[in-house]
């Protein structure tokens, strides 16, 4: 978890980036002051941000409408890489999933247009209808070690992804 063991994290995403030959800098933004006009120009000057944790509602509360969001805002905008894993991926939309208990709730807005269901395979059968009933956008499922990729307006699709609907180009 990003905020309980920040340094596993930190540890698992240098050992990654070791792998393939890329520096990883961590950049603790752990609480909403956190998200400030320092961390903000570490993103303006890098070329990818990687965001980690299992709790999107924390990440979101985090970081929206901070300094480091717009930082983030202006990566995207200039053709940089932001990736986010796991339940961060489904902060990213606007609706997100809340896997505490399938529902949909205001997410970051960096991705409009689709609601993410990531880990799939622990949500209860429950929470996995509950969310495609009340689904009013497309939704995606995405299991654990499958992706989806936009680049532009196209989308790649990698492992096990399953779409409703049409997503957003």
């Amino acid at each position: 978890d990003a905020f309980e063991r920040p340094a596993d994290l930190v540890d698992t995403a240098r050992a990654w980036g070791g792998r393939i030959g890329v520096e990883v800098d961590p950049l603790m933004v752990i609480t909403r002051p956190d998200a400030n006009d320092d961390a903000a120009a570490v993103i303006d000057a890098a070329s990818a941000v990687y965001l980690v944790g299992d709790s999107a509602i924390h990440l979101r509360s985090a970081i929206k409408n901070t300094p480091v969001y717009a930082a983030i805002e202006r990566l995207i905008e200039r053709g940089g890489t932001l990736v986010a894993t796991g339940p961060s991926a489904s902060a990213l939309c606007d609706p997100m999933t809340d896997r505490r208990g399938g529902a949909f709730t205001i997410g970051l807005g960096l991705v409009t247009g689709v609601a993410v269901m990531t880990e799939i395979d622990g949500w209860s059968p429950g929470q996995l209808t509950r969310a495609r009933e009340l689904a009013n956008t497309p939704l995606v499922e995405l299991p654990t070690g499958s992706a989806l990729i936009r680049r532009g307006s196209e989308w790649e699709q990698v492992g096990d992804v399953v779409v409703h609907g049409d997503l957003p180009t």
